[in-house]
């Protein structure tokens, strides 16, 4: 058995040493942050995932300029140590475990250093846990943050520091994914179906947090709305398990426009103002989906022009929306609305894979 450095923190999840996760070959442990301007001018991201069964770790990084999405990503086998943060060019270093977590980078043009410090604790949202037939598809975990930045972002030596106030959200999620090379035995549908939304939002004095997944007639499989008041441990939270969510899709596209979501007899009206790429992150990137192999180490910079996509590719489909929100009241402020719609969607009209039909 090969022991490691995490054999000496009590993080043990099984009787093995903590390079062993269980038996299942995509279980995964992954960080993820973004942040954005107070004025909605600039947007960035990051990932970072490990997945012992494969022995693979990745990175990403990408940061929005000028309607261009810089991405820069990296991949190294894991060589079964799971507490070495570092993949290449980017790595994370956890400050404060919780509360502050830094992300560094450099490689092929692009350079960072951030750090997030979050405004209350960490939301735990509930285990998502879907299964396909006979198949477990995700069972996983995920603690959700929002907060605020401090640091810097340099594309080909354009250098920039954050504007103050700069905001955004973090997770870490750990359990079981599809990764790596796809099953060639899946026993799923003939056309796949999955159906995401998630708006993690940064008021001026409280953070709010809604997320679903549904199936194909919009029944929800795992829904929740939270409000986190700035500086509030868990026993201060509001949580409410009947949230409402309705949206308009841009024309042409299977991406969120106007949309309007009632928590609590509360009513947060959503306007997209600038659209990120998931891809850039690795999801469902057939390049760069997370866990592939890419054997020791490889690095790559890719640079997407957002005008110029086609918005029924399926990797395109996966987008986090930066988008202004209205509260009860006046209350403004910034947020993502991500969105995943793969098959069919019966509440917003959505038939076959990838397009509108």
């Amino acid at each position: 058995m090969a022991l490691s450095r995490g054999d000496d923190y009590p993080i043990h999840q099984t009787p093995d040493p903590v390079a062993f996760s269980g038996t299942d070959r995509n279980f995964y442990d992954r960080y993820f942050f973004n942040g954005y301007a107070p004025d909605g001018s600039s947007f960035f991201a990051a990932a970072f995932g490990v997945y012992p069964h494969l022995d693979v770790a990745d990175a990403h990084f990408c940061a929005v300029r000028d309607g261009v999405q810089h991405c820069l990503h990296a991949s190294r086998r894991l060589g079964m140590e799971r507490m070495d943060l570092s993949c290449g060019p980017i790595r994370i270093e956890v400050v404060e475990p919780l509360h502050a977590l830094r992300v560094i980078v450099d490689g092929e043009g692009i350079a960072a250093d951030l750090t997030f410090t979050g405004r209350a604790f960490p939301i735990s949202e509930p285990r998502f846990t879907w299964r396909v037939g006979p198949r477990t598809v995700m069972d996983y975990t995920r603690l959700t943050q929002n907060g605020h930045y401090q640091g810097w972002i340099a594309v080909d030596g354009a250098r920039e520091t954050l504007a103050a106030g700069s905001m955004g959200t973090r997770d870490r999620s750990w359990g079981v994914r599809p990764i790596g090379a796809a099953d060639p035995q899946f026993a799923g549908r003939t056309v796949p179906q999955f159906f995401w939304q998630w708006t993690p939002v940064n008021l001026p004095a409280r953070s709010l947090f809604f997320h679903l997944n549904a199936h194909a007639d919009g029944s929800a499989w795992n829904t929740r709305a939270v409000i986190a008041p700035d500086g509030a441990g868990a026993d201060g939270f509001t949580e409410h398990h009947d949230p409402r969510m309705t949206t308009r899709l841009a024309d042409g596209t299977r991406w969120p426009a106007a949309s309007k979501l009632t928590v609590g007899g509360e009513t947060f009206t959503i306007e997209p103002v600038s659209r990120f790429q998931m891809r850039g992150l690795g999801y469902t990137s057939p390049k760069w989906g997370h866990g592939l192999d890419h054997g020791t180490l490889e690095v790559e910079r890719e640079d997407i022009d957002l005008a110029a996509i086609d918005p029924a590719r399926p990797d395109n489909l996966h987008v986090q929306m930066l988008s202004r929100v209205t509260g009860p009241d006046g209350e403004t402020g910034l947020g993502v609305f991500e969105q995943l719609a793969i098959g069919d969607y019966v509440p917003l009209g959505l038939t076959g894979l990838a397009g509108r039909e």
